[in-house]
């Protein structure tokens, strides 16, 4: 089931939209069928099931674990930094300012430069993490006091509803803003990654500019408790 609902996904995305595999609350047995059937990135959302899926494949699976992509998704608090970031490949979840500078620091201290994706606020939700555009545009016209950051785009989540129209202007208000930051900074010619759509409106996404999508019960089914 795993490999046809990938196969399915693989004929409807373009070839340059990547396709993160959301594995959170999935077991590595449901992970190495997506693997088979041609599935390299993967995005988890909670520190300690990040770190434990990556030590698992590299301790298990080494034939595997250096072929895949590691993205993390999900809210990062700072005392959890040890968990994700000697591991991921990209963080797509920099919802605070208090984080990036944490995350910068940690980067210093490793010697390592950490890519990350800026998350936006759009959605109609009170709960939702991350940054209105004037604390982006903040950040990103400071780039250059965060040197153990690699800003490499946006990512945002749409309104949790079923009205089209509401997905279709938060997936348009982001889209905008994206364009506007790569015109503005274009010293950053790392920022090219606009993260949107999930596994109920990727299609949508893709009609504004989404370069990589996240989808986990669209692959996978329903979540494991």
């Amino acid at each position: 089931m795993i490999r046809e609902n990938l196969q399915n996904i693989y004929k409807e995305l373009p070839p340059d939209v990547k396709l993160v595999a959301v594995s959170k609350f999935h077991p590595v047995e449901a992970m190495l069928e997506a693997v088979d059937a041609g599935q390299l990135r993967f995005g988890e959302n909670r520190p300690q099931e990040f770190q434990k899926k990556v030590l698992s494949f590299r301790e298990q699976h080494p034939e595997v674990a250096g072929r895949l992509e590691w993205h993390f998704i999900g809210h990062l608090q700072t005392n959890k930094l040890k968990m994700v970031l000697p591991y991921a490949d990209l963080v797509q979840s920099i919802d605070s300012l208090h984080l990036l500078q944490a995350v910068d620091a940690w980067g210093k201290t490793a010697q390592k430069t950490v890519n990350v994706l800026l998350e936006l606020h759009i959605g109609a939700e009170q709960t939702k993490q991350g940054f209105v555009e004037e604390e982006a545009l903040e950040i990103l016209f400071n780039a250059s006091k965060y040197r153990n950051i690699r800003f490499r785009g946006l990512m945002g989540m749409a309104s949790h509803t079923d009205n089209e129209d509401d997905i279709r202007a938060d997936f348009a208000r982001i889209s905008a803003f994206f364009g506007y930051c790569r015109d503005l900074f274009p010293e950053l010619d790392s920022f090219s990654e606009l993260s949107i759509g999930m596994s109920d409106d990727w299609r949508l996404a893709l009609d504004y500019g989404a370069t990589m999508v996240r989808i986990g019960t669209a692959i996978f089914g329903p979540r494991e408790y």
